[in-house]
């Protein structure tokens, strides 16, 4: 079985199939009622959400919106992917990275204090796996430096924090992905939360080529709809309706779906309490989690086994798993650029040699979920 697969039922088929046939196939009238209907599901009021290919695109749309550029720096944790830095080059921006808590793998807001200097403009805290950090603790420690904050919450919905979802925040930003293997999916795509007027105008314009009309207005508006001014160099980051469509039905199936996936974690928790791995902490409130990803520690010394061979061990037995992440200071060009080693982010790098995700996603039968038990316990009773 792999390692994720999306849910996809006859319901987003019949809904793609009717956006075909409606011949509006870039982004319209489904991607501005996928933005509505996000906002509300979040929590309404002032909330305004901007459609976007990526969580990349989203990320990079919010710093630069935020105005960072050349000689500033960007706090980032080292466990994340790729693109939770990279948004800072594109910009100029100098990622700085912060060693996390071994707990939840999420950023170490003691380390992150001294990691600031007079150049630090803005924190990228990264909601790692789906578990929410606590936004009175993001708030507090960028009040307490003045700093712009951008949630990478990838892995977070619909998880909630203090009994409002991820998203529903003070963040200057917070942007979602909906690629293939979260728990909503578009195939492609994300969504940038905002409460700022400024900011959002700032995106929505920047998510097209710096036009201050979208494709949409321009081509159904009652004006002339040759006209339009281009106000900045903008990007191509736009959702098209075909995958917003997809993106509104599993809206609608996001708190059935998250219940399939908490249900699959307290299984393998009560399956797994007496092995010799680590099990991700759960949270007294258990929708303080989204399980994106159920990232247990597999370390040789307890275990017997090494992480790799436990990952081929997986694989012979017919069960996709992976490591999140390969920590950004042990990549040669993150490494590099940020001049770290291994040591520097003890850590990290400590637990970067013990981490495995096990299958979980909402679509997993319960023969699919008693074939990972047993291969696990299969595996670990042999070594």
């Amino acid at each position: 079985m792999p390692f994720a697969l999306p849910d996809i039922t006859e319901a987003e088929v019949e809904a793609v199939a009717e956006t075909v046939r409606s011949g509006w196939l870039t982004t319209g009238p489904n991607a501005e009622a996928f933005e509505r209907e996000m906002a509300e599901f979040l929590g309404g009021g002032d909330l305004q959400c901007i459609a976007v290919n990526s969580a990349t695109a989203g990320l990079h749309l919010a710093v630069e919106a935020l105005g960072l550029g050349p000689g500033d720096e960007v706090l980032v944790p080292p466990w994340t992917f790729t693109s939770t830095a990279e948004v800072g080059r594109y910009v100029g921006a100098k990622p700085v990275l912060v060693d996390c808590d071994p707990s939840t793998l999420n950023m170490d807001f003691d380390d992150a204090d001294a990691k600031v200097t007079q150049r630090t403009r803005a924190v990228m805290p990264v909601h790692m796996a789906g578990r929410p950090i606590p936004h009175a603790a993001i708030r507090a420690f960028a009040m307490r430096h003045r700093l712009a904050v951008v949630e990478d919450a990838a892995h977070a919905f619909p998880a909630r924090d203090g009994g409002r979802y991820v998203g529903d925040s003070t963040s200057e930003a917070v942007v979602f992905s909906f690629y293939a293997t979260k728990t909503i999916t578009t195939g492609e795509g994300g969504m940038i939360m905002v409460r700022s007027e400024a900011l959002a105008q700032r995106m929505r314009t920047m998510r097209l080529h710096g036009i201050n009309r979208d494709v949409f207005s321009r081509y159904q508006s009652a004006t002339p709809s040759w006209q339009y001014d281009v106000i900045a160099p903008g990007f191509k980051y736009n959702l098209p309706d075909l995958a917003a469509t997809i993106g509104r039905v599993q809206l609608s199936r996001a708190r059935e779906m998250w219940a399939a996936r908490h249900s699959i974690a307290c299984r393998y928790h009560q399956a797994f309490a007496n092995l010799p791995v680590t099990l991700p902490v759960l949270p007294a409130d258990p929708e303080e989690h989204a399980w994106h990803l159920f990232v247990i520690r597999v370390d040789e010394v307890e275990s017997g086994i090494h992480r790799d061979l436990f990952i081929e061990r997986l694989s012979a037995l017919g069960v996709g798993a992976s490591v999140h992440f390969i920590p950004l200071h042990l990549h040669p060009y993150w490494a590099d650029h940020c001049g770290v080693g291994p040591e520097a982010l003890p850590r990290a790098t400590r637990e970067a040699e013990r981490v495995v995700s096990l299958p979980i996603y909402s679509s997993m039968s319960e023969k699919d979920v008693d074939h990972v038990i047993r291969s696990v316990k299969t595996v670990l009773r042999t070594c």
